[in-house]
């Protein structure tokens, strides 16, 4: 059970650089008034900040510090939890997080989130959430369990029955069953390089165990066929290479000849054509002309003559010289054409020359690995080869071993995981409890004198029924009537924490509770359940009302505003009086 003892704070929203400070375990009941803005609620948020990192109300982290002062905000809260003494101090400008053990600040070397994981986790046993469930009910910032989504609602729950565990051991049981995943993964990669190394040293003692004199026999045929085959195609060469070189050159060398004559009577024959065209151009002008076009002067019949006989025995050379290149052309032509025929079957001699050299050579490797092959037998140690083999066969069995044990483990903790699920044994005990959850609101209720019969069942939806047998939801009641359902459900929580021992505190935070939705009526009833608490019980009621309220109360504080500062008023003791 956590016994808050007292809270202390400074420069924290309206407060100033004071601490304000107040005994939370002194009083059964404790009245807090004030009016509005004069500082009532702040203690909500300063518990809230203190244990939690965040207010009660939906304030923001740089909100929260004084905005005249504007540094120095610090909130220390002190419990006791068993027989150990916390004291938590949490500021900002600076920024201070520290848990107090008996006087010894725990270690503050990891991480802010981790540091406060180990509070709420490790030492509190109470997070956020379940802290605004069963330690404050307020009228701001309050989301009452009826309102809370299913999923939420179970967090509650099973915080309060200590069963949350459950799902903390399911993570950790996730985690592990992944590592696992991971782990037969991994050996299932073993097991099969294992059996590949099996599977060649078995083939490997296997062929070597076959190489019987008959299959070395085979190989040494092998050998001396491709011997002979060598031998034959170096014949082959020998023969095809006489002379080669010679007559390769020599025809290359002729037919670079001959097409280099080819060439020069072309342009011969080119040169000789050009001439002749320049002769019959003469020929055509002096058999078309009388007159030089020059000079207009006659040309005479005797000159024209003697022209034309020249010219017409140089045309007659001319062509014959040329009919001669032609000749001479077709017979280089021809040549030609023979010495290309001969180079072609000599180069045939060469490529087949190179193909046989190339056979040659691949005979010569398999001959290589022919030898090797019978080389092995000799050399290969075979007791080895099979030693090696068993151990790979032991190394495979040790490894399907390990698979089947992480195997088994996996299931089992599949089986497990089954049933740490929400439908497992959480639900299972839950179902244990409801029927008592649901006696203690409806006893709650009709102190509240809300006549109606509540339940919830395991998926935390509710069912109310009149005394008609007429169904409701939660929704359909008035704001008055919810407020009794949330007051019922509140004391059902704290009352089921003591049981349980899991959650279970002395605080009581009531925020302006009395001043919202209850009537004079309500009021009363509410009051005498806060006297039926016992007297491990702390209650602070914060309202407006204290008009009404004085004198129900064993002590009263007041808060005033004097100079834009919170302050409090030194605690009153009140008459109590007695409630029937």
């Amino acid at each position: 059970m956590i016994i808050f003892k007292t809270i202390k704070y400074k420069n924290f929203l309206s407060s100033g650089n004071t601490f304000t400070e107040i005994d939370l375990d002194n009083d059964k009941t404790t009245l807090v008034v004030g009016h509005n803005g004069a500082g009532k609620s702040t203690m909500l948020d300063a518990m809230s900040f203190g244990l939690f990192g965040k207010a009660h109300r939906n304030i923001k982290k740089d909100q929260l510090i004084n905005s005249i002062n504007n540094k120095g905000c610090l909130v220390e809260v002190e419990f006791h939890v068993g027989g150990n003494q916390y004291k938590i101090c949490r500021g900002i400008k600076p920024n201070v997080f520290e848990i107090w053990k008996n006087g010894t600040m725990i270690n503050q070397s990891s991480h802010a989130k981790e540091y406060q994981k180990i509070l709420e986790q490790n030492i509190l046993k109470l997070n956020h959430k379940t802290f605004h469930q069963v330690v404050v009910l307020g009228s701001s910032s309050f989301i009452p369990f009826m309102q809370l989504p299913a999923g939420i609602r179970r967090e509650v729950i099973e915080d309060l029955l200590d069963i949350n565990v459950f799902s903390k051991m399911n993570i950790i049981l996730r985690e592990k069953n992944a590592a696992l995943k991971e782990n037969i993964k991994d050996v299932n990669y073993q097991i099969d390089i294992v059996k590949n190394k099996i599977e060649t040293q078995t083939k490997y003692i296997r062929d070597i165990t076959a190489l019987t004199n008959e299959s070395r026999n085979q190989y040494e045929s092998k050998i001396h066929a491709s011997q002979d085959l060598i031998d034959e195609l170096q014949a082959k060469n020998s023969e095809l290479s006489i002379g080669l070189d010679e007559s390769v050159s020599a025809s290359e060398e002729r037919l670079r000849s001959l097409q280099d004559r080819k060439q020069d009577l072309l342009l011969r024959s080119q040169d000789r054509q050009t001439r002749l065209s320049h002769v019959s151009k003469r020929i055509t002008f002096f058999e078309e002309n009388e007159a030089c076009p020059v000079c207009d002067q006659a040309i005479s019949d005797g000159h024209k003559h003697e022209i034309l006989l020249t010219t017409k025995e140089s045309q007659n050379r001319g062509k014959a010289a040329l009919k001669q290149i032609g000749v001479e052309g077709q017979g280089v032509e021809s040549e030609i054409k023979e010495q290309t025929s001969i180079l072609s079957t000599l180069r045939d001699r060469v490529h087949q020359l190179t193909s046989n050299s190339q056979e040659i050579s691949k005979l010569q490797k398999d001959i290589v690995e022919y030898q090797k092959f019978l080389d092995k037998e000799v050399s290969v140690d075979l007791d080895k080869a099979k030693e090696d083999l068993s151990v790979y066969n032991t190394d495979k069995n040790n490894m399907m071993e390990r698979k089947l044990t992480l195997s088994d483990q996996f299931s089992y903790n599949s089986v497990i995981h089954e049933m740490l699920k929400d439908t497992g044994i959480k639900t299972k005990i839950i179902k244990q409890y409801l029927p008592v959850i649901n006696k203690l609101v409806n006893q709650y209720l009709q102190v509240l004198d809300f006549f109606v019969h509540f339940n919830l069942d395991e998926s935390f939806q509710e069912t109310i029924r009149s005394r008609h047998r007429d169904e409701f939801t939660y929704d359909s009641f008035s704001e008055g009537e919810k407020q009794r359902i949330d007051l019922a459900l509140l004391f059902t929580w704290r009352q089921i924490a003591k049981m349980k021992n899991s959650v279970a505190t002395n605080l009581l935070l009531l925020d302006e509770t009395f001043d919202s939705s209850l009537d004079h009526e309500g009021v009363e009833n509410l009051i005498k359940i806060l006297y039926t608490l016992g007297d491990d019980t702390n209650v602070f009621v914060i309202s407006h009302k204290g008009e009404i309220l004085d004198g129900r109360f064993s002590n009263k504080i007041e808060f005033v505003k004097e100079k834009n500062f919170s302050k409090m008023v030194k605690s009153s003791v009140q008459p109590q009086l007695s409630v029937v």
